[in-house]
């Protein structure tokens, strides 16, 4: 995984966890391209901290590293490190829920969900921070799933579908406050 700048990222080996490709993640950023300049980021399930980091090399304010693996959370210091961010990135090791709960009172412009496949631990995030009002107004979830059409309906009840793109077998969900 390499950084905007040309930084060589560490990742994690094994099935444990699954970064997201780099031509997802360029299409993915220049989509949200808009929204990043001086934005609050919340990283869950963030693997890598790629898309921390990269939020960061893009003109965010700061971000927060989540993830509740140990050798996630070295990784992802590791490439903190590597790239001088120890200022704008905290990181966190805990559950996403424990997380969503302890940083209720705050909000975000942008909350990366990229959970392990298979399970339904992104729809669970959503209504968390809907429910929570964790999102600004004009904020947004970025949901990586491979699953969309049966996620689509839940999402629905709790937030907004602001757009669907599809890369392969990966599916990006972009999600907005219900209005």
């Amino acid at each position: 995984m390499v950084k905007q700048d040309g930084t060589k990222l560490d990742t994690l080996s094994g099935e444990d966890t699954r970064p997201t490709l780099d031509r997802v993640k360029e299409a993915l950023f220049n989509i949200i391209q808009s929204y990043i300049y001086d934005a609050k980021v919340l990283d869950l399930f963030s693997g890598s901290g790629a898309l921390a980091i990269e939020s960061i090399s893009r003109g965010a304010k700061y971000a927060i590293s989540c993830d509740n693996s140990k050798k996630a959370i070295q990784i992802i210091k590791t490439n903190i490190q590597k790239c001088h961010f120890t200022e704008e990135i905290e990181v966190i090791n805990k559950d996403y829920k424990k997380t969503l709960e302890d940083m209720k009172d705050k909000k975000f412009d942008i909350i990366f969900l990229d959970p392990p496949y298979k399970t339904d631990f992104g729809i669970d995030a959503i209504e968390i921070i809907m429910k929570n009002n964790m999102l600004e107004e004009e904020g947004i979830v970025v949901f990586e799933t491979d699953r969309e059409n049966e996620y689509i309906d839940s999402i629905k009840e709790y937030a907004n579908v602001l757009n669907v793109r599809k890369y392969g077998r990966v599916k990006l969900v972009f999600v907005g406050r219900k209005e």
